[in-house]
């Protein structure tokens, strides 16, 4: 999967030559903070797109388990297939055939476990995946924000931004930290 990009690399641009232009004081502060909170939203975007690949890769793990796992149930139903026409004609069962279910058996609950905690690795890395995503998300709209406050030079805009750049921060470190 593609990584998710950042659209408003324009805009931090102009916040910056504004700010070297600009008479306030807190216009330089808005371009610093726009600076960090494009360096989470570029952080987020990459752990996003790391973890929605880890989680196909694993759910590309699991279903291979899934296909062997069916496939050692066909081999059993086949031999225990073939196991109740040689008892139903009274003949004898070979040990090795009997050892042989008993391996598939055996074999599949292997299978099975491996196969589910693949499919909860990959739902983890999706929930991890859906939250720095967010992250991404609120870090665009802070510096959207930030550029707002800079053109209007309305500071309350500004102190807006930070806001949603915290809240993508937030969910940042909630991203890494599952």
């Amino acid at each position: 999967m593609e990584e998710q990009e950042t659209p408003l690399e324009e805009v931090h641009e102009h916040i910056h030559e504004h700010a070297a232009h600009a008479r306030e004081g807190w216009v330089m502060g808005v371009a610093v903070s726009t600076a960090l909170i494009a360096a989470i939203a570029a952080l987020a975007s990459l752990l996003s797109g790391d973890n929605v690949n880890e989680a196909m890769m694993e759910q590309i793990r699991a279903s291979d388990r899934w296909g062997q796992y069916q496939a050692k149930s066909i081999k059993a139903v086949e031999l225990a297939t073939r196991v109740a026409l040689l008892e139903s004609n009274g003949k004898a069962v070979p040990d090795d055939v009997r050892k042989k279910l008993t391996e598939y058996d055996s074999d599949q609950d292997k299978i099975k476990k491996m196969a589910e905690d693949l499919n909860q690795e990959s739902e983890s890395h999706m929930r991890r995946h859906h939250i720095t995503a967010k992250a991404v998300t609120l870090a665009q709209i802070a510096i959207a924000i930030s550029a707002i406050a800079v053109l209007t030079r309305q500071k309350w805009f500004w102190v807006f931004g930070l806001a949603f750049g915290a809240a993508g921060l937030v969910f940042l470190i909630w991203g890494v930290g599952l």
